[in-house]
């Protein structure tokens, strides 16, 4: 499958020539190995892949023993592999780093020693960085499951989204008839998700149980990997995992501690937040209270919204394999007549999509118990434009209905009209442009 990221591996290799690594972090299944196989096939003469969730003892004591005499250790490394790469034309990969930190911290070495190319690929990293001395010579990609535009390009639409960003670009209609195959396509998208393996199952017979199935064993390897990483925050993290359907179909989407156990503090939960993130299986968005250039300065860690990382996965998560009939519900939401809480989808596939095109995730929420003037919630805030720009902040809000009020939006852009520029509405109808406001449909929010 073609991935954007592989574009980014080309520029590290010609940009770097070896004076740097690159580790690339990323939820499981979501393609690392296989990307970066891929590339080590297409762009070097040879490579050796060595997989630490396999490499036994013997693998483990070359790094350990023999780092300080690097002859030694490549004469022993490719002993075991039975391998000989030729010098300044091979890439060696390490597969899974977060299992075994100490070659991780090897690369500052390795590098120095300039024979070979490296690229690593591991999740939970973090959480691992405490035992090492971390790599100066070390750059990092984050690989998210595929977007939307890659969705489109498995399906064989190559040009479906260069259409969509010429219209955005100009702020005009898509039109009827394409508008309806572009929300189509998004549809299909917030059904299947973007793991490549689920796509490829669907791809494969356009089997949508097939699809569901696929799924569902990438929700057990995460309750897997809780189990068996998690250490003594596990039980939190499961519980929070498997409640994030119910906190999304909360009106504002914030997740209620109190779900989890009474007079729940959120200094006894922040681990199990940070591990999950760590992980990137979710989407962490903070409340800012202060929406001006400073949204990550004016941050609430105690109040949050957790999004699953995969709105496809979430799908699945939300129904017991038993109650889902797959056909079903993607015909219900393709055809626009879901019955379930479609505004959950819609909002965790938009936060989806702002992370892949690279931002922070914040949201607003302003209460008050004199006056309901001013309430008001945003569903999120991202910054654009420069420091140097007063409103450079715009907001988002989420439709799932083609009719629906602007309350809340108004109230924010008259109250912070000092730091707000451009608000947008994500809809279910064509682009609409406005004043201040610009109303666009869901497959146009990767190019906010």
């Amino acid at each position: 499958m073609r991935r954007k990221i592989y574009d980014k591996l080309v520029e590290w290799k010609q940009r770097s020539k070896g004076t740097t690594a690159l580790l690339i972090e990323g939820a499981r299944r979501v393609g690392k190995s296989w990307i970066v196989e891929e590339f080590a096939k297409r762009e070097y003469a040879d490579y050796l892949l060595i997989d630490f969730s396999v490499a036994n003892d013997a693998v483990r004591d070359i790094f350990t023993y023999d780092l300080m005499n690097l002859d030694q250790f490549f004469r022993k490394l490719f002993a075991f592999y039975t391998k000989s790469l030729p010098v300044g034309k091979s890439l060696i990969i390490f597969d899974e780093v977060q299992l075994f930190p100490r070659a991780r911290e090897a690369i500052k070495h390795l590098v120095a020693d300039g024979r070979y190319h490296y690229i690593e690929t591991g999740w939970l990293l973090t959480l691992k960085e405490n035992e090492i001395l971390l790599p100066s010579e070390e750059e990092s990609l984050v690989m998210y499951p595929m977007d939307f535009e890659e969705y489109l390009w498995s399906l064989g639409e190559e040009s479906l989204m260069d259409y969509i960003r010429s219209c955005f670009q100009e702020m005009r209609p898509m039109g009827a008839l394409l508008h309806r195959k572009a929300m189509d396509a998004i549809r299909s998208y917030m059904v299947i998700g973007g793991m490549p393996q689920v796509i490829s199952k669907y791809l494969r017979n356009n089997d949508l149980r097939e699809a569901d199935l696929e799924k569902r064993m990438i929700l057990k390897l995460y309750r897997d990997d809780v189990a068996k990483h998690a250490g003594k925050y596990a039980l939190k993290v499961s519980g929070i995992f498997d409640d994030i359907p119910a906190q999304l179909k909360n009106l504002n989407k914030v997740f209620h501690l109190s779900s989890m156990k009474k007079n729940a503090r959120m200094r006894d939960y922040e681990d199990a937040f940070f591990w999950l993130d760590d992980a990137r299986i979710v989407n962490l968005c903070f409340n800012s209270t202060e929406p001006n250039v400073g949204l990550r300065m004016n941050r609430d860690r105690t109040l949050l919204k957790c999004y699953l990382g995969d709105t496809g996965l979430l799908l699945s998560l939300a129904f017991d394999e038993n109650e889902l009939n797959v056909q079903e519900i993607h015909k219900r939401i393709i055809f626009e007549s879901i019955e379930i809480n479609e505004g959950m989808l819609l909002e965790n596939l938009v936060a989806q999509m702002l992370v892949a095109s690279g931002h922070k995730l914040y949201f607003f929420t302003q209460s008050s118990r004199e006056t309901s003037d001013e309430n008001m919630e945003i569903d999120f805030l991202i910054s654009k434009g420069t420091i140097g720009r007063r409103k450079n902040i715009s907001p988002i809000e989420v439709k799932s209905a083609k009719q629906y009020s602007t309350v809340s939006l108004d109230k924010f852009q008259g109250k912070y009209t000092q730091y707000v520029g451009r608000a947008f509405i994500i809809h279910p109808k064509d682009l609409q442009v406005e004043t201040n406001v610009t109303r666009v449909p869901i497959y146009m929010t990767p190019l906010l």
